[in-house]
């Protein structure tokens, strides 16, 4: 089979498009045909060599599969050749999906939607655990509360502003001015330019000096340090970007306010949940590009450097053939 191969950590023109064996097949295993993938910052973090004591060279790496069963091992029953699936592999865990097949643990594997073909249902998986798992899980957000959600017209923002109204809350987002229109259109009640505005006074103004309930951080750094500043009594943060440095979390501690820190764990229950939205028409996934996998190291260019184009939600890799369709540039 080919897969996209990680040598050695470096930039873009790291990756090799190489011949290697077909996986094996296990028990509680199913071997995957892999139709689609997508990029993610985990991606990209990984190839320079941010995690290199977690990423044994060389490998395959990638977050995201959607296609289709082709042999499933002893033991089973939940799946047969044929069926559709979608999932994250083990995050660290072994081989990813930039490769033509996948072998995976039946836990991790859930049904794809039936109302998505698989360029959109790989641009779901790994997002779309750790937006529930933050969501849901962490924050506990609650119908009727406000929900502030940085970078909303990232792969992550464009998924949990709307998951966050499927659950009944009021969505503010931090975007660039045009992309307001956009965000707005996934169901974002209001928007704020952090390029041009102070946002904890735009937020304050928003919700009448209430402050918001919750606080999803996409982006980290000054993102992460004023998310206090815009929080209610006893507000909830949620972050999924690593903290380079130390934070200053004093007025945090004002707000009586919980912090999570998510590295999402994925699981069927996840993405059941997930596809029960989807099939409802709730949550709809946004691709801003695609292309196929010999050209993954243009895919990592594109969304490293995404402040250079007009790129909203996902970067998804069509591995079973040769779709091609890139953002435009702005500078």
């Amino acid at each position: 089979m080919k897969a996209v191969v990680l040598p050695r950590f470096g930039g873009a023109d790291a990756f090799e498009l190489r011949d290697v064996p077909v996986p094996e097949v296990r028990p509680r295993q199913v071997r995957v045909r892999v139709h689609a993938t997508a990029v993610n910052p985990l991606d990209y973090q990984i190839r320079r060599g941010d995690y290199a004591d977690e990423v044994p060279l060389p490998a395959i790496i990638g977050h995201d599969i959607s296609g289709v069963i082709e042999e499933v091992g002893p033991d089973v029953t939940e799946f047969r050749a044929g069926d559709e699936v979608y999932y994250t592999p083990q995050i660290f865990g072994g081989p990813g999906s930039y490769a033509e097949q996948h072998v995976a643990d039946v836990d991790l594997v859930g049904r794809k939607p039936q109302n998505l073909g698989h360029l959109e249902a790989a641009s779901l998986t790994l997002v779309g655990g750790t937006v529930w798992e933050s969501l849901v899980t962490r924050a506990q957000l609650t119908v009727g509360e406000t929900i502030l959600i940085h970078g909303g017209a990232g792969g992550v923002g464009t998924i949990a502003i709307q998951v966050a109204k499927a659950m009944g809350a009021r969505v503010i987002t931090t975007a660039k001015a045009g992309d307001h229109e956009f965000v707005r259109s996934l169901g974002a009640d209001a928007a704020v330019d952090y390029t041009s505005s102070d946002y904890v006074d735009a937020f304050s103004e928003i919700t009448h000096g209430q402050g918001v309930d919750v606080v999803f951080d996409t982006i980290g750094g000054d993102a992460l340090t004023r998310s206090p500043l815009t929080l209610a009594d006893s507000g909830r943060v949620v972050s999924i970007v690593d903290i380079a440095q130390p934070q200053n979390l004093i007025e945090a501690w004002g707000k009586n306010a919980a912090y999570h820190f998510v590295f999402t764990r994925q699981n069927r229950g996840k993405l059941d949940a997930l596809t029960n939205l989807i099939e409802r028409g709730l949550v709809r996934p946004v691709i801003g590009a695609t292309l196929p996998l010999a050209r993954m190291g243009e895919a990592h260019e594109i969304l490293e450097d995404r402040r250079s184009y007009v790129l909203h939600g996902k970067i998804a890799i069509d591995v079973a053939g040769d779709t091609v369709a890139l953002p435009t540039r702005t500078s």
